[in-house]
């Protein structure tokens, strides 16, 4: 099965066929950088970084854009309430963006430009608009009439004579129609500005991405991506301003994820319930935060709950576990050199589905049961046979884990970091847990079982759970 993807400009899949055979050039929104992340921006950027990843794993070049917005009203809003240069303020968020992403195993876009850095590109495209008759200036502003471009609304499926001017839309008496939008706005005092044709001002949002795409990717390129609520406004006004100029389609595929919600309502901040990645990360180890945001397909919405999150722990303990069963068993062998099997195409069967995600966790979650009977065989019979089988189907389940950025670390690693972290949450002093279980193997020597039983219920109290071996007691934490 040759890759589909849903295409929002045609309401349904299609066949993937890029410009250049064998070429990739996608471009995605990034973030307008006035704040810390949250769980929200994790989705989008997750949801296109294992698109990239699998584009690139099924044999495409892939030239990935994804752009920062560091000029901006909320921007110069935040610089306002902190008493510091705005352009601070971008690279404090920048940075902060970079260290969540990383965090999240998110791998960097092939080129990551600025708003600020393509000033000048900016002033020449609205230039370009203007000459064309697009655009219009009213004194120090310039605006894109929308009337002037015929097929306005084609995206979003939204006919401009049926619209009324509502909440994403700035109602401005000085514009000829409501829906015009803003290419440059003249500056305020005590904004950042730069010179230009029409006055010391700054781009409007939209214009930016058309500029640096075009810049980057060319007039036309084959995926443009970002979250549903860009779709109308931003993503039209691209196409309506890219388009005028070129006369040429501006993107070939567009690709919208879904949103996520927090226990079945919208993630807002009049709510109150905005999840940062850097909180969330404080909980929930960083892959199970990827497990979870793929654990739906992409254009679904998803709603973060307690319940949600300890589901993807679990599967990812699982998934963890049968690493750690494999090394056990059978040593730690490389399996970099093993062919992809059935597991793998499976997978890709899913994944060439709209990128189903959802689908390819569930055929992983089959695989790893599948291995852990085969290493019930393997333990009985040593087969050379069950053996390679088992190592091809492990190969499968590390393909698959690096499409979707889990299981790239080692199995006594994850499990050492897991229980650190739920030792701090529950401010439990591992040491102190060491001591009582040396005490408990004492008393047991010395059949005082009555003492022996009452410091395994003391542990239990604590959520240690205790697994006496032949050779040793080990414990865990019961999370």
């Amino acid at each position: 099965m040759s890759l589909r993807v849903f295409n929002t400009l045609h309401r349904k899949k299609e066949a993937f066929k890029p410009i250049d055979p064998g070429k990739v050039r996608m471009y995605v929104c990034g973030p307008t950088v006035y704040d810390s992340c949250h769980i929200g921006h994790a989705r989008s950027v997750v949801v296109f970084d294992v698109i990239v990843r699998y584009l690139k794993a099924i044999g495409y070049d892939v030239l990935y854009v994804r752009n920062f917005t560091d000029v901006d009203d909320k921007i110069i809003d935040k610089a306002n309430q902190l008493g510091i240069d705005s352009t601070a303020v971008a690279e404090r968020f920048i940075k902060e963006f970079y260290e969540d992403m990383d965090a999240l195993n998110v791998e960097r876009a092939t080129i990551e430009p600025k708003a600020t850095d393509h000033i000048k590109q900016i002033i020449q495209f609205i230039e370009q608009l203007m000459e064309g008759g697009f655009a219009y200036r009213v004194e120090g502003d310039v605006y894109f009439s929308v009337e002037k471009f015929e097929e306005y609304g084609k995206l979003s499926g939204r006919k401009l004579d049926e619209m009324e001017a509502g909440a994403r839309i700035d109602v401005n008496e000085r514009k000829n129609n409501p829906f015009d939008f803003v290419l440059w706005k003249s500056a305020k005092p005590g904004e950042p500005f730069w010179e230009s044709p029409w006055g010391n001002g700054r781009p409007g949002w939209h214009i930016e991405c058309s500029v640096m795409s075009n810049e980057y990717l060319g007039v036309t390129f084959d995926i443009h991506g970002g979250g549903k609520d860009l779709c109308f406004p931003h993503h039209e006004n691209e196409i309506a301003q890219s388009e005028s100029i070129s006369g040429e389609p501006f993107v070939k595929y567009w690709i919208h994820n879904g949103f996520i919600n927090i226990n079945q309502e919208k993630m807002s901040k009049s709510l109150g319930n905005f999840l940062m990645i850097k909180d969330v990360l404080k909980t929930y180890h960083p892959e199970v935060v990827r497990l979870f945001l793929l654990s739906n397909h992409y254009r679904s919405p998803i709603d973060f709950t307690e319940m949600a999150m300890d589901e993807a722990c679990k599967g990812l303990d699982k998934m963890y576990a049968l690493l750690l069963r494999v090394e056990k068993t059978m040593g730690i062998e490389s399996t970099q050199d093993i062919e992809p099997g059935d597991f793998w195409q499976q997978f890709c069967e899913a994944m060439n589905d709209d990128f189903n995600s959802a689908r390819g966790i569930g055929i992983i979650f089959d695989t790893v049961r599948k291995v852990n009977r085969m290493l019930d065989q393997y333990e009985n019979s040593g087969s050379d046979q069950i053996k390679q089988t088992i190592q091809c189907g492990l190969a499968d389940i590390r393909r698959t884990g690096n499409i979707l950025g889990i299981l790239l670390e080692k199995p006594a690693v994850y499990f050492d970091k897991k229980q650190t972290q739920v030792l701090e949450q529950k401010s439990v002093d591992p040491t102190m847990i060491a001591k009582m279980v040396e005490e408990r193997n004492a008393a047991r020597k010395a059949k005082n079982w009555k003492k022996a039983d009452q410091i395994r219920n003391q542990l239990a109290d604590m959520d240690v759970i205790l697994e006496d071996r032949p050779d040793e007691t080990v414990w865990k934490i019961d999370n």
